[in-house]
């Protein structure tokens, strides 16, 4: 029997088991000496590609801002104050929050020596005020408030002789080594605060990039190793990845030069797992597509086109979904989701482009050898293994509709998961283990339960500033307030709720200020009300704004997409039916795991967005390559419930593979030390899996055999007259079986009677 391709064939007639291929066949002449060479041209091209890219790629890093600003909604209250601020006396402050402890209480020498300590601290580093210190009721902590200017804003130098501009983190480590120096024995001191969480953050942020991008490619390494158990052949794909990664990266470099964006290191490290993740995919599909060609032609060249022309039409739909979900992002406010948007289509793009030229380019100059041990020869059956699809193929057939509830109600039953889903994500939830700004947070925490350790910052018009302090002082859940900076028409008023800090009293205070301080005639407010706290409850209100306008828009564009592709609307809505599902399940299990097992008290509001953009996106992929083989299969003259088992048997190996790929790099996301991270990673990978084994595999193939033509509808398949429909065990109107291919020894695929293409 003819080899079955594991991605949706052509339409071109099959070769009859047991005519040999070679230059008599149709189509497989020996390629002429222009198209030999066409190889190794790609391949100068592309090394002369990355000579440009690799010293633009290696700078982007240099580009990146994590500025908390950049993370925060672009129209938000808050981020207005945040801007405004650095244009007060000393721009941006570092507020820091000095805090010494001592178990058992401190002494009077603990509190002499605290004191001289914070104001030499003060001094050298030039903060506002006098430092004042606050003893805890129970006397165990002394808490130290200090507001430093922006380093290098006055054009001084740190204590290293260097510009201080870009080094706020590095002040805030040399604060305390000079607060820890030579402390008496059960004396101990925390450096926390704002400031010191963006320096904490900071580090962490310092080696993301590295640190992922070797795990990514190791986990890549070793799977496609484990795939292809060939010595050889997992350095191809590996080789054009990374040289996609190095391109992607030179693109987004370019894109902040001339376009100003934006990037975040969370960005740029989502953008790395993406060309990585779906690179590797597209590599798998081709070459196992490739493969294939090569026991069909005696030419490597001659495989290869055949190759691309099978597998590009559904390449060119699955990067293209991925590339319009993100697109999306666009539309939201949230400056971290909105700047990931052309940061992560441009690694998809660049993998696609990697994929469909230097790969094919690689495995045309290394020949069948590359293969080795496992080398296709012309006129050979096939080697994988395709029974287990086939099994599931004829289980599908046999109990359609018991698979069918059964698989929705599991998964629906998973997404209730949701609802135990964690609160909002506070900052000393922000990392896996926590540093000492969150240490110094969770010790304020305890010895102030009454009242908050950091101030909501409102800035006041300076002519207005004495009326707003008044206002601001009578407010509900307001502790104390007083005017601190005044500078460029504003002046800053430091407000101190009475709740504990990111606690629901403080965020109601937070809204309570806003009330009154708004114009009642719907203008400007009296004043603007910022700070962490106010940023978070921004940033709740932004990530529910953006899921109302985002989620749609990806729905829609995915949509249009997939009824380009399969030529109607009832199989694509499937398809969305069936990752939607696996999206909502995979966020329910992070409900079960995220609080339960892996400890985490918060959740960050990106979440929901970002899984369900990619969750979409990708998921859909898999359900792509299932369905665009079913259409060709039924082009061919199968009616569609022999279609799905064979669909479902000839692309099930290659999808399984690039599915386990997939959410294996995802899963490299939950290694780094970021809670939202490891959300993210968790949350995607877990999607991918029930896309690819159970969406897929079962809901996608039974919807298929329960709705039969219909599925196609309004289409030209729709249309047809009715094909003889298949028995349950699989056999088709062409005699194949569920172990083998539609056509039997000498029948073409595209004989008499079957329909003209759509």
């Amino acid at each position: 029997m003819a080899a079955q391709s594991p991605l949706p064939d052509t339409g071109r007639t099959a070769r009859p088991h047991g005519r040999p291929a070679g230059p008599d066949r149709p189509g497989d002449a020996p390629p002429s000496g222009r198209r030999r060479l066409l190889p190794w041209a790609v391949i100068l091209l592309w090394v002369a590609l990355l000579a440009v890219a690799a010293p633009l790629g290696g700078q982007l890093s240099e580009v990146q801002s994590d500025d908390s600003v950049e993370y925060l909604p672009e129209s938000a209250e808050s981020t207005r104050v945040a801007r405004l601020q650095q244009d007060l006396p000393g721009g941006g402050t570092t507020d820091l929050l000095v805090v010494h402890e001592r178990e058992d209480g401190l002494t009077e020498e603990d509190r002499r020596i605290a004191e001289e300590r914070v104001a030499g601290i003060a001094d050298r580093w030039d903060a506002a005020g006098e430092p004042r210190g606050i003893l805890s009721e129970d006397g165990t902590v002394l808490l130290h408030p200090l507001s430093l200017p922006a380093p290098g804003a006055d054009g001084t130098e740190n204590a290293a002789g260097t510009d201080n501009a870009d080094d706020a983190d590095g002040v805030v480590f040399e604060i305390r080594e000079a607060a820890s120096e030579d402390l008496p024995e059960g004396l101990t001191v925390l450096v926390g605060g704002p400031g010191a969480f963006g320096a904490d953050a900071g580090e962490v942020f310092g080696s993301i990039d590295t640190t992922l991008l070797i795990a990514t490619v190791a986990v890549v390494t070793l799977l496609l190793i484990l795939i292809y158990r060939s010595p050889a052949l997992w350095l191809l794909p590996l080789i054009s990845v990374g040289a996609a990664a190095m391109l992607a990266m030179a693109v987004v470099y370019g894109l902040v030069r001339i376009f100003d964006l934006t990037v975040s290191t969370q960005n740029s490290s989502i953008m790395t797992v993406l060309v990585f993740g779906a690179g590797t995919d597209y590599a798998l599909l081709l070459v196992a597509r490739y493969r294939d060609e090569l026991r069909r032609f005696a030419h490597p060249h001659n495989a290869m086109v055949a190759a691309l022309r099978g597998v590009l039409p559904a390449l060119l739909a699955s990067s293209g979904t991925v590339a319009a979900g993100l697109l999306c992002l666009l539309a939201a406010d949230l400056n971290s989701s909105s700047g990931l948007g052309p940061v992560g289509t441009a690694g998809i793009l660049c993998a696609l482009l990697a994929m469909i030229t230097l790969l094919p380019a690689l495995l045309l100059v290394t020949g069948r050898k590359v293969f080795w041990p496992m080398i296709p020869a012309p006129g050979t059956a096939p080697r994988g293994d395709r029974g287990l699809f086939a099994r599931l193929g004829a289980s599908v057939s046999h109990r359609p509709v018991a698979i069918l509830v059964t698989g929705v109600v599991a998964l629906g039953a998973l997404a209730l998961g949701t609802l135990n889903l964690p609160g909002p994500l506070r900052d000393a939830d922000f990392f896996t283990t926590p540093p000492e700004s969150t240490v110094a947070a969770e010790t304020l925490g305890e010895a102030f339960p009454e009242r908050s350790t950091r101030p909501i910052t409102v800035l006041a018009p300076e002519d207005t500033a004495e009326g707003v302090l008044g206002t601001v002082s009578a407010t509900d859940g307001v502790d104390s307030a007083e005017p601190g900076r005044s500078g460029a028409g504003w002046t800053e008023i430091n407000v101190f709720a009475t709740g504990a800090p990111e606690s629901a009293e403080e965020r109601d205070t937070v809204r309570a200020l806003r009330e009154d301080l708004a114009d009642d005639a719907g203008g400007e407010p009296a004043a603007l009300v910022g700070g962490p706290t106010a940023q978070a409850v921004d940033l709740d209100d932004t990530n529910a704004r953006d899921r109302v306008i985002v989620i749609p828009l990806v729905l829609l564009a995915v949509l249009v997409i997939l009824i380009a592709l399969l030529r109607s609307v009832v199989a694509p809505l499937v398809l969305l039916a069936g990752v939607v599902l696996s999206w909502g399940s995979a966020l329910g299990l992070g409900g079960l795991f995220f609080g339960p097992v892996f400890g985490f008290d918060g959740m960050d509001g990106w979440i929901p967005l970002l899984t369900f953009v990619f969750g979409v996106a990708l998921g859909v992929d898999y359900g792509i390559f299932l369905m665009h083989r079913m259409r060709e299969e039924a082009l061919a003259g199968a009616d569609t419930r022999t279609a799905a088992l064979t669909a479902l048997r000839a692309t099930g190996g290659v999808i399984a593979s690039a599915g386990i790929v997939l959410a294996a790099t995802f899963s490299v996301l939950m290694t780094l030390p970021l809670v939202v991270m490891v959300e993210l990673g968790f949350v995607v990978a877990v999607g991918v899996l029930l896309d690819t084994f159970v969406v897929r595999t079962y809901l996608v193939t039974s919807a298929a055999w329960l709705l039969r033509e219909r599925m196609w509808w309004p289409g030209p398949l729709w249309r047809r007259p009715p094909a003889a429909p298949a028995p349950e065990g699989g056999h088709g109107p062409t005699g194949g079986t569920p172990e083998g291919p539609e056509t039997t020894a000498g029948t073409p695929r595209t004989g008499a009677g079957a329909p003209d293409r759509a």
